[in-house]
């Protein structure tokens, strides 16, 4: 595990005490008889909770650990650093440990349990340590970043509790206890930081702009020499190309597996690193580490450099790591590749890709499979000119993630299953995940068609109270069900989801019988194209440009949408 968090931040302290201040005034008149009897440190422990979600947590907490801390600089140090400790302590002492040796489905979200929430600590220093590189400039851009850590570090928590999903001890509960204030205290520092946000914004103080890229999110360098620049956006066989490593499987390239050539990878490199697949079926189980960052991994087309595995939920497994390929390093890039898990509709649970990586992109790829195919896990993503195959659930998880001018193919379920093509899993109100499919098509794969009008099909289910997903601008088949949107048991998630269907088209784009769910909002063209998009939602026109990857920033023109390719 991580140590804790203690590094120092001009961005969180000047962001802090603008909230504090601001928060004060607002109760300074609220007649309390008792607030002169406070204590100096009480009083600002107070003043600081007020914005939170779970007051009385972080009240507690900040009296436990901040000893007579009084300034906004120290409160903050004292909140992240608690909140990491509690994560640790989850994992430490947990009386779980002792119960998971006799099952095997339990021992394996132990040991998920262990590595998702070393992330969930790495993203919360991150979120403190590293907003020394921002400056004065544009402190949106700073806000954005905070989000997304914020988010994933909550994400990871949950996660971990999602792997014991019908295991047979009384794990799930106790670790869910044991991580409850752990994810109370994160949630409250993300409703500090939008404070701070609506602060500064309605203060007009100097805001921050941060450095691209390399040194803080794992993103291209804008300084990337010419060369490599010029190198992703030019196609293997052409003139030019020329990566840092090959894998063949015939033996003509640098390594025979793309496992052996990862091992070789340089680590948190700030440049980027080029690694040519060739064609060839690949079956082998990959995992871009956290420490392999700005990887940049091209095939020769998405069916002919295709990765395969099969493990499934059936297999005792989770649903993590059930995946056939793991995207974890900050920047990478994956072009021209496909991959899949062929465990079959059957075997429930099976998923090709996992990602987690911040600011990630995926271009002219495919991703072939059957229940959660795709597992847009956490952070930043985009997707763009891929093919994206499955039954149920599958696209799903918690990330900010864009999909592009994608062709969505739904896939024939069991006789007695229905298909869903996202089940989001956004469970904070405050998180920054959601699902945008964006100019893309949304058609029954080729197998499917004959036998789709006697299968149901939803665009989506609410596998997270507060789920979030937007069709914009996209086409909609005729196989889709009139309702848009299945619940996901009972009335859970249905007034505190966030669906919209936003300028489709096609004869599934009728909304006139979709379902009438609180949660079912009507969103328009305008608001769509200041929260919706690459530029609004993942901030992609700070780090796309330099990956070579086509996007459009905001919308279309309105009634003008379709397919570019």
């Amino acid at each position: 595990m991580k140590g804790a968090v203690i590094g120092a931040s001009t961005v969180l302290v000047v962001a802090v005490v603008a909230t504090i201040c601001v928060v004060s005034f607002r109760g300074s008149g609220n007649g309390d008889r008792d607030e002169g009897e406070m204590s100096t440190s009480v009083k600002s422990i107070k003043s600081f909770c007020q914005p939170v979600d779970y007051r009385e947590t972080c009240e507690k907490a900040l009296k436990a650990a901040a000893g007579n801390a009084t300034s906004p600089t120290d409160l903050a140090k004292a909140i992240f650093k608690v909140t990491s400790d509690r994560i640790e302590k989850a994992v430490r002492e947990s009386a779980v440990l002792n119960e998971l040796k006799n099952d095997p489905r339990t021992s394996g979200a132990l040991d998920n349990c262990r590595e998702l929430l070393d992330y969930a600590i790495d993203d919360l220093k991150t979120t403190f340590d590293r907003l020394g590189g921002f400056e004065m400039t544009n402190f949106k851009s700073a806000v954005d970043d905070l989000r997304t850590w914020l988010s994933s570090a909550l994400t990871y928590q949950e996660t971990c509790l999602d792997g014991f999903e019908n295991t047979t001890t009384a794990a799930a509960g106790k670790m869910r206890k044991a991580l409850n204030s752990s994810q109370e205290l994160t949630e409250n520092i993300l409703a500090l930081v939008d404070e701070f946000s609506e602060t500064l914004a309605n203060l007009g103080i100097p805001s921050f702009h941060r450095r691209l890229l390399a040194e803080h999110a794992g993103g291209v360098p804008s300084w990337m020499p010419d060369a490599k620049r010029r190198l992703l956006k030019v196609s293997p066989g052409e003139k030019g190309f020329k990566p840092d490593v090959t894998v063949a499987k015939d033996g003509s390239g640098d390594f025979k597996t793309i496992n052996a050539a990862l091992a070789k990878v340089p680590v948190k490199s700030a440049t980027t690193y080029v690694m040519y697949v060739k064609a060839g079926t690949y079956r082998e189980y990959v995992s871009v580490p956290r420490n392999v960052t700005n990887l940049v991994m091209i095939g020769d087309g998405a069916t002919k450099t295709v990765i395969t595995g099969d493990k499934s939920f059936m297999m005792n497994i989770t649903t993590k790591d059930t995946a056939t390929m793991e995207a974890i390093g900050n920047g990478f890039l994956m072009r021209g590749i496909g991959v899949e898990n062929t465990a079959g509709a059957k075997n429930h649970q099976a998923v090709a890709l996992r990602v987690q990586s911040d600011m990630s992109a995926f271009y002219e790829c495919q991703f072939d499979g059957y229940q959660d195919t795709l597992y847009t896990h956490t952070s930043r993503q985009y997707y763009r000119d891929c093919v994206i195959t499955g039954t149920i659930d599958f696209i799903f998880g918690n990330a900010q993630v864009v999909f592009q001018n994608c062709l969505i193919q739904v896939r024939k379920c069991m006789n007695n299953q229905q298909n869903i093509v996202t089940a989001q899993g956004r469970k904070e109100r405050r998180s920054a995940g959601g699902t945008v499919i964006h100019n893309c098509t949304i058609e029954p794969h080729p197998e499917f068609e004959k036998s789709a009008g006697k299968l149901k099909t939803f665009l989506g289910r609410p596998w997270k109270e507060h789920s979030r997903t937007l069709y914009i601008q996209s086409e909609i088949g005729g196989f889709i069900d009139p309702k848009g949107w299945l619940p996901w048991l009972g009335d859970f998630g249905l007034n505190t989801c966030y669906y919209a269907e936003v300028e489709n088209r096609g004869p599934g784009a009728d909304m006139s019988k979709r379902v009438k769910w609180r949660g079912v909002k009507n969103v328009t063209y305008q608001h769509a194209l200041q929260k919706y998009t690459v530029e609004s939602f993942i901030q992609g026109q700070h780090w796309l440009p330099n990956l070579g990857v086509p996007f459009i920033p905001g919308l279309l023109p309105q009634n003008q949408s379709g397919r570019i390719h």
